[in-house]
């Protein structure tokens, strides 16, 4: 494969319903310079078949990545930067939900803020003035108590983290992605604490930018189980212990 302008990692489970095959097969179409890299994370429907007839129709912009076993959102994501990219050698990585509640051409508009030193730009649902975005009350109102949370764990003033569509620069693809992370859904989390440490708060903050969606809609029930908000308590823990640690260890 040749070298692609960008390379968008879409983590898959269980997508074969509701993946919008007709939108990927356009945006390729449109955008010949740049490659999907899809991880099926141990689907039980046919996701992976799926996927293989999307890489057959493209086999020039299409990496389909397979994990034998489920592996979780935040490890799919991992191999699909590392291993897919390997594949791409694109200079700018994205990542990108398969429900395509952010679209793929907000994502790649989102290349563009890419200048004047920012290396890591990500998507925020801060509705505004002409901006589309549809979610369900309780999943604001909850995002909105975990980003306070997050806020004070990295004394970051981030907006929204959980927002599907992060926009990177290859280089930082070993800071944020060479070591596994500790939560399977909070791991965007993790990636901010990993430029804080790696890079010192003034310049990590220089390097990243918070840009609003034009559009952003609910399509549907979350993958994360109820049984996920007792476990995501202490997933905010141990981060904030790594991340305490290894901010000491920086200043050392």
């Amino acid at each position: 494969m040749d070298q692609k302008k960008l390379t968008i990692v879409v983590p898959c489970f269980n997508e074969y319903y509701r993946l919008p095959v007709a939108d990927f097969s356009a945006f390729l179409n449109q955008h010949p310079q740049v490659a999907l890299c899809f991880v099926n994370d141990a689907s039980t429907d046919k996701t992976l078949q799926r996927l293989h007839t999307l890489q057959n129709d493209f086999p020039h912009q299409v990496v389909v990545l397979n994990n034998e076993k489920n592996l979780g959102k935040a490890e799919s994501v991992r191999k699909g930067v590392l291993e897919g990219n390997a594949k791409t050698q694109s200079p700018v990585l994205a990542y990108l939900d398969a429900d395509l509640a952010t679209s793929l051409e907000e994502c790649y508009a989102l290349n563009s803020y890419l200048v004047d030193g920012k290396e890591f730009v990500f998507a925020s649902r801060i509705l505004k003035i002409g901006s589309v975005v549809e979610r369900k009350f309780s999943r604001f109102l909850f995002g909105r108590v975990i980003a306070t949370f997050i806020s004070n764990i990295l004394d970051l003033k981030v907006y929204d983290t959980q927002c599907g569509c992060k926009v990177f620069k290859a280089s930082l693809s070993q800071i944020l992605f060479e070591r596994p992370f500790i939560s399977k859904w909070l791991f965007d989390v993790e990636l901010f604490s990993r430029l804080l440490v790696a890079y010192g708060k003034p310049v990590a903050l220089a390097k990243m930018e918070e840009i609003p969606v034009r559009q952003w809609i609910d399509q549907g029930d979350s993958k994360v189980k109820l049984a996920y908000f007792f476990r995501l308590w202490y997933d905010l823990f141990l981060i904030r212990r790594e991340h305490r640690k290894n901010s000491a260890q920086y200043r050392l």
